[in-house]
C-alpha cells in the first residue's frame, strides 16, 4: 500500500508528459511567416532559403461541424447550397454522363509503419484533432438531382466493400475504382442507382504497412484522343523526402500509365511527391495535375503546384524542389536527377494541400472563368498563419495559367480557428455548377451564379 501511495496518478502522469512534449514542440518550432500566402502563387513564385526545426510547425485548424444552416463562403455573385448532407467523409466526386454523381466517402486504412516515433506520435494527434482521423466507409454513393433543384434527392450506395476508394473513372460500360491498393473494374449500365457485381482487379498499386499517401486517383483518355482507354493513375509519395528509403517509393510519387486491357502500369511523369487531381486541358488536350509538395523546411516552402505532364518528364522529388533547388536532407545527391528536373507550371501556394482539379467548361460561369482550373485546397498543417482552406480558379488563356487566382470559395475556418470543412474533390456537374466534396463537413457543395 505505500509504494501505491507514492505512484503519482496515470492522469496526472500523462498530464505531465503531454506538457513536457508541448514544451518540446513549442521550443523547436519556427516562428510565423513574415510574407503573404500569396507569395507562393503564379508562374514565379517566391522561394525562400530552407528553414529547420528540431519539430515542425504544427498549425492546424481542428475539426468543428458546421452549425445547422451554416454554409462557406462563396464570391461575390455566387451563392453556395449544399448538394448533398450527411455523408462520411466524402473526398471525391465523379459525374456520371447522365448527370448523376458518384461521391468517395472514403479515408486512410490502417498504416502502422507509418509516421513511428515521437514526430508520428504527435502527427497523428494532429491529424486526429483535424478531422482526418475517422475510420473509413469504404463505399461510393451515388447522387441524383433528378428534378433539377440543385439538391440530390437520391442518395444511394452504390459501391461497398471497397478499400479506402478514392479515384473514378467510366469507360464505356466499365466503371473502374481506384482503392488504396488496387484498380479494379465494374460493370455498369446508364441510370443504375447500385452495382452488387464483384469487381475485377485490373492492377495493383504500391500500397503495403506504411502508405503514407494513400489516395490513388485516376483518369481516363477521352474517346476522341489517340490512345483511348488508357488510364492515368497517381501515387503519392511514401514519405516526406524519401526518409523511409527510395526501395519504399519504387513507382510511387508518379503519374503511372495504365492498360486496362493488360494490366501493365508504366512510370508517365515521376518526381511529383504526391500528385492528386488529374484534368485534361480542354484547351489543347494535355494533361494537367496538383501536387503537394514537401514539408519542414518552413512556412513559406515548397509551394504545391499545377502543371501539365507528359511521358517521360520528371519534376525532382525527392532530390531537388520547384526544378533545380537542390533538398539537402536528401542522401545520397544525385545532382543527374537534379539537372533532369522541370519547374512546374503555376504555384498554388506552400501547404495548402492543393487537391481537387477540374477545368471549367459549362455555361453556367463567367466568362473569364471559361477554361480556368478549379482547385480545392485542403488546407496547411504545416504553415503559420495557415494557407488553403478554400476553392480557388486560376485563369487560363489558350491553355496556360494567366493571371493570379480568384477564390470561389472560402470561409471553411470560423473567427475562432476552427475547421469547419475542408475542400478536397471539385467536378463540374452536367448543368455547369461546380460540386466541392467537404470531408469535414460532410457535405457536398453546389456553387453556382447568384441570381439576378
Amino acid at each position: 500500500m505505500a509504494l501505491r501511495r507514492r505512484l503519482p496518478a496515470l492522469p496526472f502522469v500523462a498530464g505531465v508528459l503531454a506538457l513536457v512534449l508541448l514544451a518540446a514542440v513549442l521550443a523547436g518550432c519556427l516562428g510565423p511567416s513574415r510574407n503573404p500566402v500569396s507569395v507562393g502563387f503564379g508562374a514565379q513564385p517566391t522561394l525562400p532559403e530552407p528553414e529547420r526545426a528540431l519539430i515542425p510547425t504544427v498549425h492546424i485548424a481542428p475539426a468543428a461541424a458546421w452549425l445547422p444552416g451554416a454554409a462557406p463562403r462563396a464570391a461575390p455573385g455566387f451563392r453556395v447550397t449544399p448538394f448533398a448532407q450527411g455523408l462520411d467523409h466524402p473526398r471525391w466526386l465523379h459525374v456520371l454522363p447522365n448527370g448523376d454523381v458518384l461521391v468517395a466517402e472514403t479515408n486512410a486504412p490502417p498504416r502502422p509503419d507509418d509516421a513511428r516515433g515521437l514526430k508520428g506520435w504527435v502527427m497523428k494527434r494532429v491529424m486526429k484533432r483535424a478531422g482526418a482521423a475517422v475510420p473509413s466507409a469504404d463505399r461510393i454513393t451515388l447522387l441524383r438531382d433528378a428534378d433539377g433543384d440543385g439538391k440530390a434527392e437520391l442518395k444511394a450506395e452504390f459501391l461497398t466493400g471497397l478499400h479506402s476508394p478514392f479515384g473514378m473513372a467510366l469507360v464505356g460500360d466499365q466503371l473502374y475504382v481506384a482503392n488504396t491498393d488496387a484498380v479494379l473494374r465494374f460493370p455498369y449500365a446508364t441510370g443504375s442507382s447500385r452495382i452488387d457485381a464483384a469487381g475485377v482487379t485490373v492492377a495493383t498499386l504500391p500500397a503495403g504497412s506504411i502508405n503514407h499517401h494513400w489516395t490513388k486517383n485516376l483518369i481516363a483518355t477521352p474517346p476522341e484522343r489517340a490512345g483511348a482507354g488508357r488510364l492515368y493513375v497517381t501515387v503519392g509519395s511514401n514519405s516526406n523526402v524519401a526518409e523511409n528509403g527510395l526501395e519504399n517509393e519504387v513507382d510511387r510519387a508518379a503519374v503511372l500509365e495504365l492498360d486496362p486491357a493488360t494490366g501493365v502500369l508504366r512510370p508517365f511523369a515521376t518526381g511529383l511527391r504526391n500528385p492528386n487531381g488529374l484534368a485534361w486541358n480542354p484547351a489543347d488536350g494535355r494533361l494537367w495535375t496538383v501536387v503537394n509538395e514537401r514539408d519542414e523546411i518552413g512556412n513559406d516552402l515548397v509551394p504545391d503546384y499545377l502543371t501539365v505532364v507528359g511521358d517521360g518528364d520528371f519534376y525532382g522529388w525527392p532530390w531537388s524542389y520547384y526544378g533545380q533547388h537542390v533538398d539537402v536532407r536528401v542522401t545520397p545527391a544525385r545532382p543527374d536527377k537534379v539537372a533532369s528536373a522541370i519547374p512546374p507550371d503555376y504555384a498554388l501556394g506552400a501547404h495548402t494541400a492543393s487537391l481537387g482539379l477540374a477545368f471549367y467548361t459549362g455555361a453556367l460561369f463567367p466568362d473569364r472563368f471559361q477554361g480556368a482550373a478549379i482547385i480545392g485546397q485542403h488546407g496547411s498543417w504545416n504553415r503559420k498563419p495557415r494557407s488553403g482552406y478554400a476553392v480557388i480558379a486560376v485563369p487560363f488563356v489558350a491553355g496556360r495559367p494567366a493571371g493570379p487566382p480568384e477564390e470561389l470559395l472560402g470561409g471553411f475556418v470560423s473567427a475562432d480557428g476552427k475547421a469547419n470543412g475542408r475542400p478536397v474533390g471539385v467536378a463540374i456537374d452536367n448543368r455547369g455548377a461546380l460540386l466541392v466534396a467537404d470531408d469535414v463537413g460532410n457535405t457536398v457543395w453546389r456553387v453556382v451564379p447568384a441570381p439576378k
